[in-house]
């Protein structure tokens, strides 16, 4: 399965364009607005990276960067509308592994938590980022996927395709769904492109008793269906 990303952020907007930049890349996001309640959130969650907001309602973000100090070692990225030293400073001093000043491209936000994640597994090698189902091996790092050892060459939509489905084992979704989060919600193609994709990832990596399968839904859509 996916990474599992924090993202708090008293801005809505915001909140949504971070989910919908890091499902793209095969994260589960969760999302919080504010101080008091992203630590129940933190604490059920479990997130491997946390994308913290400076100023919250509530309880500040230097304030709440304090708490997860003290009970985790998880990687935090700051975000504030303010560029000044000080508050750098404050962040690091706090435990912050990293800043990004507002208005940012969250292309760089996505490209920052890799970083950090890629230094947390080197760090700590028990921690990998293979996901295993069966025989087949998906390794979120490297976007590399293998089959019985082998490599599958697939193509960069086919992989974001595939992640996106893992991330969300045994659930429908329609092809405007799958469109919308995978193709972006600006593209203007068919929806036939998604049975292309589909059937193209039946052919590369479904095999008998490979414990998942692209399932077609009748007249609902596609799931990706794992064994219990």
């Amino acid at each position: 399965m996916g990474k599992k990303i924090l993202v708090v952020d008293d801005d809505a907007n915001i909140r949504e364009v971070l989910k919908l930049y890091l499902e793209f890349e095969g994260f589960t996001v969760f999302l919080a607005e504010d101080g008091v309640r992203v630590l129940d959130i933190f604490r059920q969650s479990k997130p491997d990276v946390v994308i913290l907001d400076l100023m919250l309602p509530g309880k500040s973000g230097f304030d709440v960067c304090q708490v997860l100090r003290q009970e985790s070692n998880v990687p935090v990225l700051m975000l504030t509308a303010k560029d000044g030293t000080e508050d750098k400073l404050a962040s690091f001093r706090l435990g912050a592994d990293d800043y990004v000043v507002k208005p940012f491209d969250p292309l760089e936000v996505v490209a920052r938590v890799r970083v950090m994640l890629r230094r947390t597994a080197e760090s700590n090698p028990s921690v990998s980022a293979v996901d295993k189902i069966g025989l087949l091996e998906i390794n979120m790092e490297t976007y590399e996927v293998r089959l019985d050892g082998k490599t599958v060459q697939l193509k960069p939509r086919e992989l974001q395709l595939l992640f996106f489905l893992r991330q969300h084992q045994n659930k429908v979704f329609d092809r405007e769904q799958l469109l919308a989060k995978v193709w972006g919600y600006d593209y203007a193609g068919e929806t036939r492109t998604v049975d292309v994709h589909i059937q193209r990832l039946r052919e590369k990596l479904e095999n008998e008793g490979c414990g998942y399968r692209f399932k077609t839904v009748r007249g609902v859509g596609y799931k990706f269906e794992v064994d219990r």
